[in-house]
């Protein structure tokens, strides 16, 4: 049944991709204009086989990495991104042609394709530029019953690195040093650290032996560590210094700090389980770590006093972005309340798929507790 569904779902990608790339041919030769191009049969062929490419790339990241593999997947990721932004290009070119017929206007339909497709592929460099520029997010996080010692703390929160066949080693070093930078008092990384692809785990996860704050550093898996068995992952981790929380609670200097795996906060009656078995002290101020804003209610239903997650990206780029705020709503990116308790999700440091981000940025957030 799951290898059905997984079949299905990997069709049904080829299909949209298969599809999309069709439109773009369909758009770009639809007028004499585009018709006339030189080389339209090669566009056609270029553009049939890069619809072909995503889907099995990804297949072989998820078994293989090497320097082949990795290569075919970029190219691959970062084309699957501009293809979002030439669809949405060649939409607009078919209702302004739409709108214009309807108001008795002529208009150069290839004209209007070009300047568009143009834009789009502008917009898609301009995103993967903007991906791989980090940036410190700072924010004040006020806190009922915080104990003293944590009055003007500060913690970094990281999350979403997905490292893999795009990002690796390398950039998870420029992200430890910029968190460094900053001095935190403590360093919480919500998850998602690897991208579930084919990597050398221990390798990847070296760079974190040099992050370290007088409070600790912890880490709670996110979905990508937990698609199969994540012991692979949460052994790297441990063995590069970071204290793994699995479904526990630790007690530094009077703050209680929790942390649930995403496979045990997905399911609502499962997170809320979990938190009746680690007994939190509702008196005290408590911070809860798990990887997706899925349930908060659970969490302010249990006396957590601020919860910090990621998973969302922001949607990364257009059109995601919109389906993100539809599904999370308040909770999609930044800080907000539910009943008693706050709640960051933070758009992430790294990207999934397509190494793109416009309309949401890269980033390490600084919490300063008061």
């Amino acid at each position: 049944m799951v290898r059905r569904r997984l079949a299905v779902f990997i069709a049904t990608i080829q299909l949209a991709l298969c599809l999309a790339h069709f439109l773009l041919y369909e758009t770009w030769t639809f007028s004499p204009a585009g018709r006339n191009i030189p080389g339209a049969f090669w566009i056609k062929l270029a553009l049939a086989l890069l619809s072909v490419t995503f889907v099995p790339a990804s297949l072989l990241a998820f078994r293989y990495t090497n320097a082949a593999v990795r290569a075919i997947y970029r190219v691959a990721a970062v084309w699957v991104g501009l293809v979002t932004f030439l669809v949405l290009a060649a939409v607009s070119s078919w209702i302004i042609l739409g709108a214009a017929r309807l108001a008795g206007l002529e208009v150069s339909f290839h004209r209007i394709v070009e300047l568009l497709f143009g834009a789009a592929l502008l917009a898609g460099l301009s995103g993967i530029f903007n991906a791989s520029c980090t940036r410190i997010t700072r924010i004040t996080v006020q806190l009922a019953n915080l104990p003293a010692a944590w009055h003007g703390r500060r913690a970094a929160l990281v999350s979403d690195l997905h490292l893999g066949h795009v990002r690796n080693g390398g950039f998870l070093r420029r992200v430890v040093a910029k968190i460094l930078k900053e001095e935190p008092d403590a360093v919480f990384i919500a998850g998602d650290l690897y991208d579930g692809t084919a990597i050398d785990v221990r390798r990847a996860a070296e760079p974190l032996r040099k992050l370290a704050a007088p409070q600790g550093v912890y880490f709670v898996a996110g979905n990508h560590e937990q698609f199969g068995d994540d012991s692979k992952y949460l052994h790297a981790i441990a063995a590069a210094g970071v204290r793994v929380l699995s479904n526990e609670k630790v007690e530094v200097d009077g703050l209680q700090i929790l942390g649930v795996s995403y496979r045990n906060a997905a399911r609502d009656s499962r997170l809320a389980s979990v938190l009746r078995g680690i007994r939190l002290d509702r008196t005290r101020a408590s911070i809860l770590l798990t990887h997706a804003p899925h349930h908060p209610e659970v969490a302010e239903a249990a006396g957590v006093s601020l919860q910090l997650s990621g998973h969302t990206h922001l949607g990364q780029f257009i059109p995601w972005s919109w389906m993100a705020r539809r599904v999370y709503r308040q909770f999609v990116y930044g800080l907000s309340r539910l009943g008693k308790m706050q709640i960051f999700t933070s758009s992430g440091a790294g990207t999934w798929g397509p190494p793109l981000r416009l309309g949401s940025n890269p980033e390490i957030v600084v919490l300063e507790f008061k």
